[in-house]
Parts: structure tokens; sequence; C-alpha cells
């Protein structure tokens, strides 16, 4: 059986159900075809439909079209280095805030993150934050329309506006939407409080791209925003990447060998591929030939479907050539590999040149001005 909290995914996740229970409505094509047309061009994981829910998308682009506008917010939780999944979600956004040209705003979590487990070491903390705020960068947000912040740093901004947030949201309620009980910390209790804040830094719509298990967070802002004063945030969710070791669950930071690290070397990607990845394929070379392999199942043609093929004849034919028996195993891992590996080379040498990106997205560019001259009452 599927879990799908904020902090743990495990299990098959069956999406449909997922749509039912949390309340969301699914991408039709209708207002996929809508986003595409405004965007001036598709994109690889709305095609293919990796993104795949969403709450009131439909009025974001009303908003756009009436010239009202809207703008981004997505996090990063600070616990460690980041893998190929956390950029998923931002390499999405990057393009929505390309095309559109809003402002986009990244909250680092660091204050969570400490809350969150007994043995979580602020110092630690501190510098996974440093070091994933340089990998954020990296991925080419507007400098000037991006603001990059961690909570514990700019708390003194909007700690009078996030009391009366926390205000609206009592204990029933974060026990409800959150699995919160009597062992739960206070720290973590009013931690969603902060959370929700980024969705009011302006009188705009906000949109939030990200992963359908941290949606419980706004569905308590779209209960309280209006007797703010603000908008209900909308959403547009994506799926998980799943793990190396097959389609179950996503691809975590606790299961080392599952992941493709941003730091991997050519040499650790491919062990970690040949090795790991879940294969569709059949037992022996000849019942491959024979009976041909499950892509669906096969992590390596997965990934491939989600971004790291973009060209979709390209991606037809490994999914023929593998169910027909033509592609062996090995060698449709060999094409995930080196994609793996030119992904992570072109992300290293942007890494190298993101630290004045950063200081831009943090406090010199416009945006990132304006926030910290800034102070959230209302």
């Amino acid at each position: 059986m599927a879990e799908v909290t904020p902090w743990e995914v495990s299990g098959e996740v069956d999406y449909d159900k997922l749509v039912a229970e949390f309340g969301t409505r699914k991408m039709d094509g209708e207002l996929g075809r809508r986003l595409v047309s405004l965007a001036g061009e598709d994109h690889v994981m709305l095609h293919r439909k990796f993104f795949f829910s969403h709450r009131d998308l439909d009025l974001v682009l009303k908003d756009y079209e009436s010239k009202k506008g809207f703008f981004l917010y997505t996090g990063r939780g600070p616990s460690g280095p980041m893998h190929i999944g956390h950029l998923i979600p931002l390499i999405f956004t990057k393009w929505l805030q390309e095309r559109f040209k809003v402002n986009l705003y990244i909250e680092i979590t660091d204050d969570e993150k400490f809350v969150c487990k007994k043995e979580a070491d602020w110092d630690h903390i501190q510098k996974a934050a440093a070091d994933n705020m340089l990998d954020i960068a990296a991925v080419g947000f507007d400098p000037e329309r991006t603001f990059i912040f961690k909570d514990s740093e700019y708390i003194k901004n909007v700690y009078p506006l996030m009391l009366k947030v926390a205000k609206k949201i009592n204990l029933t309620t974060t026990r409800a939407v959150f699995g919160f009980n009597d062992q739960t910390n206070i720290g973590l209790n009013f931690y969603p409080a902060y959370q929700i804040i980024p969705t009011l830094f302006e009188k705009k719509r906000c949109l939030i791209p990200a992963a359908i298990d941290q949606d419980p967070y706004w569905r308590i802002q779209r209960d309280i925003a209006e007797s703010l004063g603000f908008e209900k945030t909308a959403a547009i969710h994506s799926k998980f990447l799943p793990p190396l070791s097959g389609m179950a669950g996503k691809m975590s930071s606790s299961q080392a060998d599952t992941a493709i690290w941003l730091t991997d070397g050519p040499k650790v990607v491919r062990n970690k591929v040949m090795k790991y990845a879940f294969s569709g394929g059949r037992a022996t070379v000849e019942e491959h030939r024979k009976l041909g392999g499950n892509p669906d199942v096969d992590v390596a043609y997965q990934w491939l479907s989600i971004l790291f093929e973009e060209d979709d004849a390209k991606l037809k034919k490994l999914h023929d050539d593998y169910k027909a028996g033509a592609l062996l195993t090995g060698e449709l891992k060999q094409v995930l590999v080196d994609r793996l590996n030119e992904f992570l080379a072109a992300h290293a040498k942007r890494r190298e040149h993101a630290a004045h990106a950063l200081r831009q997205m943090t406090h010199e560019g416009k945006l990132a001005r304006k926030m910290w001259e800034t102070n959230h009452v209302e």
C-alpha cells in the first residue's frame, strides 16, 4: 500500500487515486494546450504527462491573459547534497519563468529540516543550504526576477505576517493534514505557517510547481488566504522520479545507491545504473530477443521518458526496439548513462560560474533588493 505525505513516499503510487484523495484536478488536454499556447512552446514534462495534476491552473492562465499576472514559488529542504530528483521541479519552474517572465521565490527551509528530526545538526544544515543554493542558482533562473532566501535569515521580514497566518491554523488542522501527534515538537507544528508565507509575497495568484506529495501545505493556505486579503494559491503537480531500484516510491537521499547525485562522476553513474537500475528485460538474452522487454517497469526507459530523451521519435524507437527484443537491457541502460553524464557535466560547468548569479538572487538583484527592503505586515 502506498504512503504519500510531505515527508515520505513509499509503495506503488496510484496517481489517479491520489488526485481523488487530495481533491486536485487532472491536467486535461484542453488546459495543457492552453498553457502551451500562452507559453509559446511545449515542454517535454508536459506533453509526456509527468506534470499531471493541478489546482486552479486555469485561473492562473486567466490572470495572465487579463494582464493581472502571477508569480512562482518553490523551495528546497537542505538536509544534504542534491540528487537529480530534486532538480526535476526546478527545471520545469525555470521554463515557466522564462516563458511567462514572472517573479520566482525559492524558500530554503533550514528551519524545517532542523526541527523535523531529533538528530539534525544546525551547522550541517547550514553547510547543506549553502551547497544547495549554488546548485539551484546553476539551474539558470533569471537573477533579476528570482529571490532565494533561507527561512532563518528572512524571518525578521515576515514574522508579523507569519503570526497572522499561524493564528488562523489550529492543532486540529495540522494533525489532520500532516499527521502530527502528541510527540510532534512545537517547532514542526509552527512550521506550516512559514511555508505558506511565500504564497503571500504578492497580491497576485501564486503558482507552485511541485511533486504532489507537497500538496497538503497548500490545502491550508487555500482555506485561509482570502480571509487575509490574498489569493488562494494554485499548483501544478508532478509525479515522482522513481529510484533506480524500481517504480515504487521516489528517489530518496536516504538510499544513496538508488539515487544519482549531482556530484556523481561518469564511472559512478555507469556503475549505479548498470548495477541498480531495475530492468524490464528478460532473464536471458535469448528469452529477451524472443519475448522482448517491458518498458513500463524499466527504470532506464522511464527516466529517459521523463526528461533525458527529449526527442519523441528517438524515445519511440527505444520503446519499440526494447519491447520487440531488438534492444537489450544493457544497451538501454547505456543510453541512459550517456544522457545522465551529459546532463551532469553541463550542470557542473554552470555551477562553477554560479556564485555571481547566486549573489544576485539572494541580495543584489532587482527582486532580491526589493524583498530585503520589505517588511511583510499584511
